[in-house]
């Protein structure tokens, strides 16, 4: 989407697209998963864990951790990453929201 049309949609919109752009990529979910997974800060061993090169790793954190999803520090020579709380909860309100908006219709096309 064109940075020209994103202001005709809510800020809530486009954090949501943000947040789900970001999410549409298998190793980004193995990678959350890992994370979810370790309840804790994760240090380098996402690369053994998938099965990926470095370099590939990195960028899908890189993703990750611009729609705010994920939030890294430094430890010593490795960055160390976890889920970002409030960012995870405003993912999940606004897609439980968007699924619980659905009324399945008696009839359909």
């Amino acid at each position: 989407m064109g940075a020209s049309k994103t202001e005709i949609f809510t800020n809530e919109q486009n954090q949501l697209a943000s947040m789900l752009k970001a999410l549409a990529h298998p190793a980004r979910i193995a990678i959350l998963q890992h994370i979810i997974k370790a309840n804790a800060c994760v240090c380098g061993h996402l690369v053994d864990e998938l099965g990926l090169a470095q370099a590939t790793v990195s960028q899908h954190l890189k993703e990750l951790k611009n729609a705010g999803i994920i939030q890294g520090t430094i430890d010593g020579v490795s960055i160390c990453y976890c889920i970002e709380p409030k960012a995870w909860n405003i993912l999940a309100v606004q897609v439980d929201g968007l699924f619980a908006s659905y009324k399945q219709p008696t009839t359909c096309c």
